[in-house]
């Protein structure tokens, strides 16, 4: 039945006659004030959006690894982002850890890894082993950018506390010796390299660096990026380079 134009309206209608859409039933924990409201309103999907912190994972297992190469006598070293992290650099750790070893002595390591508990995949690749511990992943490198660990950069690493256990970790001028080296036209991530020069600048000698990375343009253009931003001093030939 139509409303008479200007006649009131029922109770519990509008003006225009029809009644306001009632809310359906609130579903279980979907609510206001619930805990997955909060988690569907604040951030969104967050699970897809932000990675789990593996950093206290990976810390366990460096320590569980690093125990079993010291037990084993070979000479081995922490590298890549933990190494990074054991020298004070403020990283996430995300992917996995590394450790560098001599080619020779992987026939000894591997099996003493795989009776600790630590499952030994076998990569396509011919410079590394991979492993697995609790999830996580652990590679042992033969060759860090396609040069082989050798006994000097072994003997250069320095002992430091990993989450208060003491093992050998790269020199920070060979650590970035290694990242530059692994820059290339498909793979050239600045923005992970840059805090880690920055907070390793004063231990590093960058003369090495310079004369080991070579005419590799990646790492000359980080090299200058370092230069401008005023991280690191000009070559001292600089200024010849660019004259006249």
């Amino acid at each position: 039945m139509n409303l008479v134009e200007g006649a009131p309206a029922h109770e519990g209608t509008t003006a225009d006659g029809r009644r306001p859409a009632r809310p359906g039933p609130a579903r279980p924990g979907f609510g206001p004030g619930s805990a997955g409201f909060a988690a569907r309103t604040a951030g969104g999907q967050r699970g897809r959006d932000l990675p789990a912190d593996h950093t206290q994972a990976i810390l366990e297992v460096t320590k569980e690894v690093a125990g079993v190469l010291k037990a084993s006598g070979c000479a081995f070293a922490l590298v890549g982002s933990v190494a990074a992290y054991a020298h004070g650099i403020p990283v996430r750790l995300q992917h996995d850890v590394d450790f560098a070893v001599r080619r020779e002595d992987a026939e000894q390591v591997t099996p003493l890894l795989s009776e600790h508990g630590i499952e030994i995949v076998d990569p396509p690749e011919d410079w590394l082993i991979k492993g697995r511990r609790n999830g996580e992943q652990i590679d042992l490198i033969f060759a860090l950018a396609g040069r082989p660990v050798t006994t000097e950069l072994l003997r250069r690493a320095e002992t430091l506390p990993v989450d208060s256990v003491h093992m050998p970790v790269i020199h920070p001028t060979d650590l970035m010796v290694g990242r530059l080296a692994a820059f290339s036209e498909h793979h050239c991530d600045f923005g992970t390299l840059l805090p880690v020069a920055r907070g390793l600048r004063e231990r590093v000698d960058w003369d090495r660096v310079r004369e080991e990375s070579g005419d590799r343009p990646m790492a000359a253009a980080f090299l200058y990026l370092l230069e401008l931003l005023d991280v690191i001093r000009p070559r001292p030939d600089g200024q010849e380079e660019s004259g006249p």
